[in-house]
């Protein structure tokens, strides 16, 4: 014990470097630096009003997801990436389940609808109110919880329980009470009279449809999201990777506990932005570098189709996302057809795409249509 008391303090010092140069080769690692751990409700709104940009317009109210195979690509996305990160995404709640596999320290849901940014919001609420996934399911659809279910019953029969309830008037009034109690009163939250009636809107349609809401709800028949057989919300949240592991956010008790955790601590951020707009990704950006943090995963649904039917849109988004903080392991994860038909169910596959590849081909010039972003995707 003598000697181990009298090695000299050099060396000693030395061993250590060592060791920490050991680990952090090692090691997955990520660029956390000093984003904080948790976010208060006057930080978290001052941002999500800072970094919004206007609301921008969307021919689809996009409730739920319309991609079968979102999770297919998490096995690899968590690849030699630890936890805490940063992520970014868009849309609605597809985005939880790579919360959850991923872990990050803070993340960023941009979506030029304002209503995608609301919606966030009372899915916030919700998941703080909660006690549970039985619990989570019977306020956001308005249904009574059955007797029979456990906070560890599979998302299969927790949703086929729902499916089979019917909606309650009561119980959506007091739970939009409620969402817009926490919103407001408890968190300080500032929304306008339109922003409140839009909440009501995005809530009522899962009271009125239920888990059997889909992609195309409340569209006619010969409007754009009118197309037949897309995924439910039951169905999206039972769906699997391809070994048939179901990764969803409701698949377990602990990954919804990991989400919940991730809501109260203030550490998902919607914004409403434009991929293409001068401000919001850019605020984002300078955030992130302010804070010596870089982006693990972006998740762009299939926008970028979109931005390439709209003039130099795409070459906008592709500038606004040179200025985010990245590295080697940063990755964009995208949407795309599969099939002839396309946007109908089962017909989209998700792919994953090095974001510092597709910005030098960029750069190069020689990234100037959609088809080459795909052809870059695996």
């Amino acid at each position: 014990m003598r000697r181990l008391r009298t090695i000299p303090v050099v060396g000693a010092l030395a061993f250590t470097v060592f060791a920490a140069a050991l680990w952090f080769w090692s090691e997955p690692r990520v660029a956390v630096a000093n984003l904080p751990t948790r976010i208060s409700d006057a930080d978290f709104w001052q941002i999500v009003s800072d970094f919004s940009e206007p609301g921008g317009y969307f021919r689809s109210d996009n409730f739920v997801s319309n991609e079968r195979q979102f999770q297919w690509v998490i096995d690899e996305l968590k690849k030699d990436r630890a936890p805490g990160g940063v992520y970014l995404g868009v849309g609605p709640d597809q985005n939880f389940t790579y919360l959850v596999a991923l872990q990050p320290r803070i993340a960023f849901i941009v979506d030029i609808r304002r209503q995608n940014m609301l919606q966030h919001l009372m899915y916030k609420a919700l998941l703080e109110l909660s006690t549970d996934r039985a619990d989570f399911l019977s306020r956001l659809f308005s249904r009574s919880r059955p007797e029979d279910l456990s906070a560890e019953d599979s998302a299969d029969k927790l949703l086929q329980a729902y499916i089979a309830a019917e909606p309650v008037q009561e119980l959506f009034d007091r739970n939009y009470q409620s969402i817009t109690g926490l919103l407001t009163q408890q968190r300080g939250f500032v929304l306008s009279e339109e922003d409140l009636n839009a909440i009501h809107y995005v809530f009522h349609a899962f009271f009125d449809a239920g888990p059997n809401l889909t992609y195309s709800f409340g569209a006619g028949q010969n409007g754009f999201g009118g197309r037949r057989g897309m995924p439910t919300y039951a169905q999206l949240m039972t769906e699997t990777d391809a070994e048939g592991h179901n990764r969803s956010y409701l698949a377990s008790a602990e990954n919804f506990r990991v989400l919940q955790d991730l809501e109260k601590r203030n550490v998902v951020v919607p914004l409403v932005g434009d991929f293409a707009g001068p401000h919001a990704l850019r605020a984002v950006a300078a955030y992130l570098k302010d804070h010596g943090a870089t982006v693990t995963a972006f998740y762009t649904s299939n926008v970028e189709q979109y931005l390439f039917q709209q003039n130099d849109d795409w070459s906008n988004f592709y500038k606004n996302v040179e200025a985010l903080p990245i590295d080697s392991n940063s990755t964009f994860v995208r949407s795309v057809a599969s099939g002839r038909r396309f946007q109908t169910a089962g017909n989209r596959a998700s792919l994953l795409s090095p974001i510092g590849e597709l910005l030098e081909q960029f750069r190069a010039g020689r990234l100037d249509s959609y088809y080459e972003v795909i052809r870059m995707s695996h």
